[in-house]
């Protein structure tokens, strides 16, 4: 019973712990060491300010508890120390704070001239007066000599407050009559002004004074020439000797300095540039030298390997990366400054070195032309500081860009220096913002010759360029049976321009970026050629000429293209009919004939298949660009360096890409592939497999077809289908019978004229034929104005009929010598009208057929202008590439605009023959 009494009674409790237990919270506050108050430190164990209690106050690293003033201290590893009060009356606490010590006139010591002197061992100590010359130390335990510069200036340690500054004591504290501007600076405050009186006193001669001098001029980055420490500095005669140089050189950099840099420095590719800084404090103490390598001067953490891919020789390096400003004060808690010097042996093997100047950027910002200065820093978070050297700094300044410049050839230093460093500062104010820095390696040269060379050779061929628009435009005029220039001319003079200039640029491009892929990647020895800096003139000029090239080879693509579009075509059919004539139609409509238009409709759809018939394949040449530039690694080459290894490791440093390379290695590899499927199209495929374009011919004598192409007004193509055997509407028998006499040679040639095979002409026709050929078809044009929104009825198909009829039976009579009064001729091409593409015969009373066994005919078709498809498939690849900096990308959109101009080029072309044909739209598959 009382069991069950006491169980009933603690349940409940226990119940109400266990789930107070399970929803106990585990988080803390969170607090620092510097939260905690005086009475308080700051317990590690528990995460948490612990109060320290009576007669004691927080340490000065805040994880501790020391003795208040006037007791001892009993130190055990305690946090809390243990303390015991010494007596107020005749007792005082000893210097390390352990003891109380017996001393009666201790009390009224003066700590500026007493000392308190103690016995340890007799737990005694006793008040003594420091003697002339001499002050209480730190401690207030010893006498020491005052500072050299109180006894030099007043005989004594004491000082008037005026002639007091920094700590030091001067005779003369006049300062030069002008004043520049100073920043608001405790750092500025202690130390300017006594280090420019240590420095310019020549009984002084302190060196550390006049280091501490050069470094404030330094470190005010942003109003260096203005600023009160150059003025200073300025104003201290040149015959100090300890006063190091501000500058270098303080007229022109490039003519002085480059002049006086040392002789036949030479560096093999992919050798290390030997680098030496010197290192001083903020307050101009010498650190010593030190070697240059992976993060000396690098701010960005990375590898040792990578960072050290900066002083390979000939190799571009640029390592961008974003840094927390407290993790900068972390690492630079006071700026050090640097002197930087080339390590190398002279021509009798002595190691010298030379110091290699610096250019501060935010002085040629403000338009502030100082010579090149010796010293730099990478983070100044002292000058910054206000009040208190102790109080976080109202802004911190960095190096936000590093440039280390290589002025090629080294060997032969001219008005250029051979090294150079450039450095921007940036100031931040927001300690816990991020600063975004960049450390850059690159390498210049003189392109004065180079830049020569691309003005002249873009003259010259520009000049050709107007010269051969000249001739194509004439060449046009005539063939278009043109007198006087109107406006149509000019348009076309512009076309053929935008041509040939296209060409212009290419070649001038291609060969600058062939050029610079042998002659850079082509150095094995000595380095002495670079490209041309990225975003410089040389590059941005390459870029505008790609990108001109590319655009003008686009009008031309749409000039061929329109022009192919709209050719004038017919087929004409010598099928004669065969049997009894049929009945006569009733009124108003023609006479049906016994020919079939089967074969018609075959050709047509056969020359509408080859429209866009190429020599190349797009999808093979992109897969073969692909696998060559990505998969086997040909791009790798395109890089800013001197490395030709195709499959760069993880831990090797990638320079750059350089633009011109790229395009060099993407041009190349692109026509080299288009160019190997071009041959391997015509050696070998057309010989032994088929050939599209010959095939089309036979095909028309088989079909007892001829095909006359116009391509411009008064000038075209004629393939003479006229069958040897009469008729093609025959049966397979007869037709087997007919093709076996034409191996046997038992019928007559294919040719037009009797004894000849040439079946393929090209045709300059008079204006009388081309006036007959317009006036057959102009009811046609007429009737096609007026029925545009309706349907075909009975007699516009009729009319369609005769005007086909009509068509086919002149241009029969025509070719078989007919009319008299528009005969023509057929001839070869002299040599000179073949390699001007002109012919300078006027077709005014006859026409003219020329003799083509090169089958011209397909410069009507995509075939007939494969190199500039090739062009501009290349130009297009290449200029994507240069804005996305990927081949991938670059090939799919090539490929997908080749895709789309080839069904719009179909689509109208489909569309073209249809009516120029009169065949119906319909029967073209």
């Amino acid at each position: 019973m009382v069991a069950a009494v006491c169980l009933s009674v603690l349940l409940p409790t226990l119940l109400a712990r266990l789930l107070l237990a399970q929803s106990t919270d585990t988080s803390l506050p969170f607090v620092q060491p510097h939260s905690c108050t005086s009475s308080q430190f700051y317990d590690v164990s528990r995460l948490k300010c612990s109060p320290c209690g009576e007669a004691l106050k927080r340490g000065a690293d805040g994880l501790r508890c020391v003795c208040d003033v006037g007791y001892a201290m009993v130190d055990t590893g305690s946090p809390i120390a243990q303390c015991s009060a010494c007596n107020k009356i005749d007792q005082v606490v000893s210097v390390d704070k352990k003891l109380c010590l017996t001393c009666p006139k201790c009390q009224s010591c003066r700590s500026d001239e007493n000392v308190q002197v103690e016995d340890l061992a007799m737990k005694t100590a006793d008040c003594q007066t420091c003697s002339n010359k001499t002050v209480p130390n730190a401690l207030g335990n010893m006498c020491v000599p005052c500072h050299e510069t109180f006894i030099l200036a007043t005989s004594s340690c004491t000082c008037p407050p005026s002639n007091l500054k920094g700590g030091l004591c001067f005779g003369n504290t006049k300062l030069p009559p002008r004043a520049g501007g100073m920043p608001d600076s405790i750092w500025y405050e202690m130390h300017l002004q006594a280090s420019y009186l240590a420095c310019s006193n020549v009984t002084f001669s302190n060196q550390t004074a006049c280091q501490l001098l050069t470094n404030l001029v330094v470190l005010n980055v942003n109003n260096l020439i203005n600023g009160e420490a150059y003025i200073l500095y300025s104003s201290i005669t040149p015959t100090t000797n300890y006063l190091p140089k501000l500058f270098y050189v303080d007229t022109n950099i490039a003519a002085s300095l480059g002049q006086t840099a040392p002789e036949g420095l030479s560096f093999r590719k992919d050798s290390q540039i030997t680098l030496k800084i010197v290192k001083y404090d903020a307050r101009g103490n010498f650190l010593g030298w030190e070697d240059v390598r992976g993060g000396t001067l690098q701010l960005c953490p990375d590898t040792q390997i990578l960072l050290d891919a900066a002083y390979k020789f000939g190799s571009s390096y640029i390592q961008t990366c974003k840094l927390r400003i407290s993790d900068l004060l972390s690492r630079f808690p006071e700026p050090v400054l640097f002197e930087l010097f080339l390590l190398f042996n002279d021509s009798k093997g002595v190691q010298k070195v030379w110091p290699i100047p610096v250019r501060n950027l935010n002085l040629d910002r403000n338009d502030i032309r100082a010579g090149a200065l010796r010293r730099f820093f990478l983070v100044d978070g002292l000058t910054g500081r206000r009040d208190s050297l102790s109080n976080p700094p109202s802004s911190v300044t960095y190096a936000k860009d590093i440039v280390l410049r290589t002025y090629l050839p080294t060997r032969n230093p001219t008005r250029e220096p051979p090294f150079f460093l450039t450095v921007q500062y940036a100031q931040i104010q927001d300690l816990r913002a991020e600063a975004q820095v960049t450390f850059a390696a690159r390498y210049e040269m003189s392109y004065s010759v180079h830049k020569r060379d691309t003005d002249i050779a873009l003259g010259v061929l520009g000049s050709l360029a107007v010269f051969i628009a000249m001739l194509e435009t004439s060449s046009w005029r005539r063939r278009s049976g043109l007198e006087f220039i109107d406006v149509v001319t000019i348009v076309k003079y512009f076309a053929y321009f935008a041509g040939a200039l296209s060409n212009t640029f290419f070649l001038v491009t291609f060969g600058t970026g062939v050029y610079w892929l042998i002659v850079y990647k082509g150095q094995h020895s000595t380095v002495e050629v670079t490209l041309p800096p990225a975003g410089g003139k040389i590059e941005t000029d390459f870029i505008i000429y790609v990108s001109c090239a590319f655009g003008l080879k686009a009008l031309e693509l749409i000039h061929i293209l329109i022009v192919q579009v709209t050719v004038s075509i017919f087929l004409i059919d010598w099928e004669k009919p065969k049997g009894r004539p049929l009945p006569k139609p009733a009124a108003n409509k023609s006479t049906p004939s016994s020919v079939s238009i089967w074969r018609t409709y075959f050709i047509a759809n056969e020359w509408n298949e080859i429209q866009t018939k190429r020599k190349i394949n797009p999808i093979l040449q992109i897969f073969i660009i692909i696998l060559l530039l990505e998969i086997i690694g040909l791009k790798n080459i395109a890089r800013r360096d001197l490395n030709l290894n195709l499959h760069p490791g993880s831990d090797v440093s990638l320079a750059p890409w350089s633009p011109i390379l790229r395009y060099g290695i993407a041009v190349s590899m692109w026509l080299a592939v288009g160019l190997a499927q071009v041959i391997f199209c015509i050696g070998f495929c057309e010989r032994f497999v088929e050939d599209k374009i010959q095939q089309f011919v036979d095909l028309c004598s088989v079909s007892n077809v001829s095909v006359l192409v116009l391509l411009h007004r008064c000038y075209g193509y004629y393939i003479h289908g006229r069958s040897v055997h009469g008729q093609a509407d025959i049966g397979m028998e007869s037709m087997y019978l007919n093709l076996k006499k034409e191996e046997g040679n038992l019928c007559a040639m294919r040719g037009l004229e009797p004894n000849m095979d040439v079946q393929t002409f090209e045709v300059l026709i008079s204006n009388k034929v081309r006036q007959q050929y317009d006036r057959i078809l102009s009811p046609l044009s007429e009737a096609a104005k007026v029925n545009q929104s309706s349907r075909e009825d009975s007699a516009t198909l009729q009319q369609n009929l005769k005007a086909y009829f009509t068509m086919n039976k002149f241009l029969s009579s025509f070719l078989e010598h007919a009319y008299k009064d528009m005969d023509y001729v057929v001839k070869e091409k002299l040599f000179l009208e073949r390699i001007l593409d002109f012919e300078f015969q006027r077709s005014d009373d006859r026409s003219f057929f020329y003799n083509d066994d090169r089958t011209l005919f397909s410069n009507v078709l995509y075939y007939g202008h494969e190199l500039v498809l090739l062009l501009f498939d290349t130009l297009l690849f290449a200029v994507v590439d240069l804005g996305a900096q990927d081949f991938v990308l670059a090939a799919i959109i090539t490929y997908l605009v080749q895709k789309i101009l080839q069904l719009i080029r179909n689509a109208i072309s489909r569309r073209n023959l249809a009516t120029k044909t009169l065949v119906d739209e319909r029967f073209l598959i």
